[in-house]
């Protein structure tokens, strides 16, 4: 059952975003970010009342890379417990967010990943998105 994130499951929610995201943020800051106002679109992923998975979506006005179209749904982040993987949980909800998008007078979803996640390149064209541009960032230092 896919449900919205809450007061009384985002400790849950909280604890998958830091399995996906461990070097960004601590399960007590993702949930103060979320309070703050952050995290707006989230929704989780239940089987037997345990939360196995969750998904991150946004609406993106911005340019985004690869569309015509604004606003953009946008797949923020999607995190599968490991034991849980390989069961359709991440098409079931990308299939969400595809819909969540629509709803929200989408015509595109769009995501994105690092150039080196191999995995995450191969689930997003495993569910449908198509690779639009490989772009590498430069800096310097002033």
């Amino acid at each position: 059952m896919i449900i919205p994130v809450s007061q009384e499951n985002e400790k849950a929610w909280a604890d998958l975003c830091f399995a996906l995201w461990p070097d960004t943020h601590t399960p007590d800051s993702f949930i103060q970010e979320r309070r703050n106002g952050g995290f707006e679109n989230e929704f989780l992923f239940s089987v037997s009342d345990e939360a196995v998975a969750f998904i991150s979506l946004s609406l993106r006005h911005d340019y985004v890379e690869g569309t015509d179209s604004s606003p953009v749904g946008y797949l923020e982040g999607i995190y599968i417990k490991p034991e849980y993987r390989k069961q359709g949980i991440a098409r079931r909800l990308v299939e969400f967010g595809k819909t969540w998008s629509i709803d929200k007078g989408c015509t595109e979803f769009a995501s994105d990943c690092l150039i080196e996640n191999d995995d995450s390149r191969k689930f997003h064209k495993k569910v449908g998105f198509k690779e639009v541009n490989v772009c590498v960032h430069f800096k310097m230092t002033l």
